[in-house]
């Protein structure tokens, strides 16, 4: 008796399966147009690193290297320097002079982003970083950072011009 009870199992489980199969396999397939249209990220897609700015312009990245610290792949790479009266770059004591992301490395864990306390990292939806030369996969501060907004008046002078003055 147990023996037929294992093999109606066995059968259920099989019907089950190929029940899930078919229905699968009637559905419409779905097919993103891309390059065509652009393309539907979900939203919690992990693109390519955007350094942000504040609503004056000033980086919020403050050279803090607590991002650097929580990377598990050792892939950021800083170097702090001060803010001056002349030159103020962030809106703290300290900025990033230089902030890389090697993306030979990266494994887009995210913990860099939940570590940083100013929000000055995160993800943003870009996706097209691959590359046949791995030095160009080696992104610097000037590529992640965003553009100063609309509007916005940075009471920061640039260290070239403040070094010309």
């Amino acid at each position: 008796m147990a023996n037929k009870l294992d093999i109606l199992g066995t059968a259920a489980a099989i019907a089950k399966g190929m029940g899930v199969t078919f229905k699968e396999m009637m559905s419409p397939t779905v097919t993103e147009n891309y390059p065509d249209e652009p393309p539907k990220f979900e939203e919690r897609f992990r693109g390519v690193h955007v350094l942000q700015r504040d609503e004056n312009g000033m980086e919020k990245c403050v050279a803090c290297f607590l991002c650097a610290a929580a990377c598990p792949a050792n892939c950021i790479y800083i170097e702090a320097a001060e803010n001056t009266a002349q030159a103020r770059i962030s809106g703290g004591e300290r900025y990033a002079k230089v902030y890389n992301i090697d993306y030979n490395r990266c494994i887009f864990c995210g913990y860099c982003v939940e570590a940083c306390p100013t929000d000055a990292i995160t993800h943003g939806h870009g996706f097209e970083v691959a590359s046949y030369n791995t030095s160009t996969l080696i992104k610097r501060k000037e590529d992640m950072l965003v553009p100063i907004p609309a509007g916005a008046h940075p009471t920061a002078v640039a260290p070239e011009t403040a070094a010309a003055h």
